[in-house]
């Protein structure tokens, strides 16, 4: 990909998100020369949603002295906070379960919640659980989440 290319991608997905704002869950609107179908939009989304979200995850992580598990539902949130036509967006119409499961994978492991020698399935299942809570709780409670993994 030329950096022509680069930019045109980067200015497309601008556009789908600003033409989102007011209903993220409306079918999108988006450039066919550039992406083919909605999920190959989708996961050019997804991709630079991860590509943020692991960037601050590691300064965060560097950062803090705070339990993993809060480091990193406080940095999930902070984003989605920061991007939420992003976030809203992939929640309404991502459904790759490809995508969604390395999310959930990537926050399991990265909040120690479960380690790489266990299944793939096993990490996915933890960090769909991780992910709910971060969703739905303003604040993971220290200690508590040690719940999710089997092993604690």
């Amino acid at each position: 990909m030329s950096w022509s290319d680069f930019y045109r991608r980067r200015d497309a997905l601008d556009a789908v998100l600003r033409a989102a704002a007011g209903d993220p869950a409306a079918p999108l609107a988006f450039d066919r020369d550039l992406f083919a179908t909605e999920d190959e939009l989708l996961l050019a989304l997804h991709y630079r949603w991860m590509q943020q979200l692991t960037g601050r995850l590691g300064a965060a992580l560097e950062d803090s002295d705070d339990d993993r598990v809060e480091t990193v539902a406080r940095t999930w949130r902070a984003l989605a906070a920061e991007q939420p036509v992003l976030r809203a967006v992939l929640d309404a119409h991502l459904k790759s379960a490809e995508a969604i499961e390395r999310e959930q994978r990537m926050l399991a492991l990265t909040a120690g919640l479960a380690e790489l020698s266990e299944p793939g399935a096993e990490i996915a299942r933890v960090g769909a659980a991780f992910t709910n809570l971060v969703r739905t709780r303003p604040g993971v409670v220290a200690g508590r989440h040690r719940r999710l993994a089997k092993s604690a």
